[in-house]
């Protein structure tokens, strides 16, 4: 009998996670940072490392189970954690939770996949998998962020900041900004920023909401978009490593900054730029701004439910904050530089274009579109690092074309995705009036 090519590439890919997490676990030794099964075990007896990254992989599980066992779970997994949290305060330890959602989280895994059957054991599977992946992702972005550091010692922020200036220095504006709001809209930016999974699981809950009552998975949710972005985006770090204004041009650099500019002081023009040493700590994270581009993939999946009718306003009006939140405290706190998040949100709206909509299966339509997003987020790269210069003596053209070549993508990307809804002929799997 033939074994469909779907499960095939399930079992390839099963079976290369315990694989990618004992390499980097391997290469973790004696670099004196983390790896991945140990900072997972450490969710499981120890202090976990996020008090709310396991509670959402749980809380994402739970969309394959019915709404009795849901409650069971998680009473389960909060008990475990008000045990777990009162052992700790009672050995003057540091308050932490998460244990509980793990060691929950694990136990449906087993439980569906060895006691129940057909369609309760399929969804229950799929949605703990999704749970875990979301869990084990973070793991192995810990880690690559301490790659970055150890394969790039020299950073590129002097290039960066130059090519700054074509868009007006955006983290020296914003960084003045927030420090005039004050600490309650620092605090309230800096629990958005840290906790964007939160803003996940909200809009994928709500996205596969109705799996257990319909036996349907969505075609395509926010969580594909999310472990996508995770693996593609991260790989420019080793490319075009830089670690942002803060700590180049600011008093966080620990000595090895270019001057403490930051935020108070937009450096002079370097017209021989070159670059520059960093330590041994920082993580050269910034381009692209990956924050940008998961906070914009959520608000692009709070637009519209899976049927293509509006999504609810409530949904709507969180998506639209949790961006504009988001791209406050990038900037604002000197994480990034404004050309960051416009790369950001080009591999957003180029990688989303690959994954939406399957059913329109690869058409032209798709193929130009994804190819447009990657030539302009190649442009983009290859400017910032080697036309930074000129992007800085010629700011007005250099912004204008930059933020055209934004603006190009993101009109492509509605007039593609959004402008019209396809129409199914009954009987067929082909859109009326979709591109081909």
């Amino acid at each position: 009998m033939r074994v469909p090519r779907s499960r095939i590439w399930t079992a390839v890919a099963i079976a290369a996670v315990p694989v990618l997490l004992i390499a980097l676990q391997v290469g973790s030794i004696g670099h004196d940072f983390e790896g991945p099964l140990a900072s997972l075990w450490h969710d499981y007896v120890g202090t976990p490392k996020s008090m709310s990254l396991p509670w959402a992989g749980l809380i994402l599980a739970l969309v394959g189970i019915s709404k009795r066992r849901r409650i069971i779970a998680v009473g389960i997994a909060a008990g475990i954690d008000v045990v777990w949290a009162s052992v700790r305060l009672l050995s003057d330890e540091s308050f932490a939770i998460g244990n509980g959602p793990t060691l929950v989280l694990t136990g449906l895994a087993l439980v569906a996949g060895f006691r129940w059957s057909g369609a309760e054991r399929r969804n229950a599977l799929r949605a703990a998998a999704l749970g875990a992946l979301l869990v084990l992702a973070t793991k192995v972005g810990d880690v690559w962020l301490h790659i970055t550091v150890v394969s790039r010692p020299q950073v590129y922020d002097v290039y960066v900041a130059l090519a700054d200036h074509a868009l007006g220095d955006p983290s020296w504006v914003m960084g003045r900004v927030v420090d005039a709001l004050g600490p309650a809209v620092y605090a309230v930016l800096h629990w958005v920023y840290i906790e964007l999974p939160v803003a996940a699981i909200v809009v994928a809950v709500w996205q596969l909401r109705r799996v257990v009552s319909t036996g349907v998975w969505p075609t395509h949710y926010l969580v594909r978009t999310f472990l996508v972005l995770g693996l593609i985006g991260p790989v420019s770090y080793v490319i075009f490593p830089v670690v942002g204004p803060m700590f180049a041009f600011g008093a966080d650099g620990h000595g090895m900054q270019v001057g403490n500019f930051w935020p108070g002081v937009i450096p002079p023009i370097d017209r021989n730029p070159a670059a520059m040493a960093f330590d041994s700590f920082t993580p050269r994270n910034c381009m692209p701004s990956m924050h940008t581009a998961w906070a914009l993939s959520v608000f692009v999946h709070t637009r519209r439910d899976a049927d293509g009718s509006r999504a609810p306003l409530w949904l709507r009006c969180l998506g639209a904050f949790w961006l504009v939140a988001t791209l406050m405290a990038t900037l604002g706190f000197g994480y990034h530089y404004g050309v960051d998040l416009v790369a950001g949100a080009v591999l957003c709206l180029t990688v989303e274009s690959a994954l939406r909509d399957p059913g329109r299966g690869w058409g032209w339509f798709r193929v130009r579109l994804v190819l447009f997003g990657a030539a302009i987020l190649g442009t983009l790269l290859l400017s910032f690092r080697y036309l930074a210069v000129s992007m800085a003596e010629y700011p007005v053209l250099a912004g204008t074309v930059v933020l055209a070549l934004l603006a190009a993508m993101v009109a492509a990307f509605h007039a593609t995705w959004f402008a019209a809804t396809p129409m199914v002929v009954a009987g067929t799997d082909a859109p009326v009036g979709a591109a081909r």
